[in-house]
């Protein structure tokens, strides 16, 4: 789901969706505008534990749970029950086992930049901040590859590149985190020339939903 990623080419993404729980032949209610849900699932025991792992770097704050329930899209406000601001793979990988004991559903959250509800916490559970994960680690100008973390916006990636000649291409329109890139394969303006984020992306170092911690791909480019 997160950390570091590569941009180059060819991995597919897994996007990062949750679905509301409407029943087969259900018809959807009809929409009059942006509303709160009140939905919670995390237990207190759950909230507990990610106390003792975050500190104060998890928020119960209603200002911040609204603002993480809320996207670009048209869907009602949904806030998760917590946000969890992260700064480590390490810390995700925890976060994770906690949750997955639990049963606590995990949104993770980049900009908020989403305009089709990847964010909305439809049954509560916890909302993972990446934004604070937003080091640019290392630039292969030879291979024309970098490594950097979720958190990283594209303007930000682009800002670092542009004094190299390079430049990450894919351009979805938002200033979009890269991590929130390859969960929903972005595309944008450039894509007919440079392709989307499946082939813009080497390789990712990756949080399982039972908190184990893979890598996949490769650093080089294959031509």
């Amino acid at each position: 789901m997160w950390h570091r990623l590569v941009s180059a080419q060819a991995l597919r993404a897994t996007p990062a969706l949750q679905y509301a729980p409407w029943q087969r032949g259900a018809s959807l209610p009809h929409i009059r505008g942006r509303r709160l849900s009140t939905r919670r699932t995390a237990s207190p025991e759950t909230i507990s534990a990610l106390q003792d792992l975050l500190g104060d770097r998890l928020s119960t704050s209603r200002s911040v749970l609204e603002q993480h329930g809320t996207d670009e899209s048209y869907h009602d406000v949904t806030p998760p029950d917590a946000v969890a601001f992260v700064q480590s793979t390490d810390e995700v990988s925890k976060l994770v086992k906690i949750c997955a004991a639990t049963g606590t559903p995990i949104i993770p959250f980049g900009a908020g930049t989403s305009i089709e509800g990847h964010i909305s916490a439809v049954a509560g559970g916890i909302s993972v901040n990446l934004s604070g994960m937003n080091e640019i680690i290392k630039l292969d100008r030879e291979n024309m590859s970098v490594k950097v973390e979720a958190g990283v916006t594209r303007e930000q990636l682009n800002a670092d590149l542009r004094a190299t000649g390079l430049m990450f291409p894919v351009d979805p329109g938002a200033n979009a985190t890269i991590g929130g890139m390859v969960a929903t394969n972005a595309s944008g303006t450039t894509t007919v020339k440079y392709g989307n984020m499946k082939t813009n992306v080497l390789s990712l170092t990756a949080v399982m939903a039972d908190g184990r911690v893979i890598k996949t791909g490769s650093r080089f480019v294959q031509c």
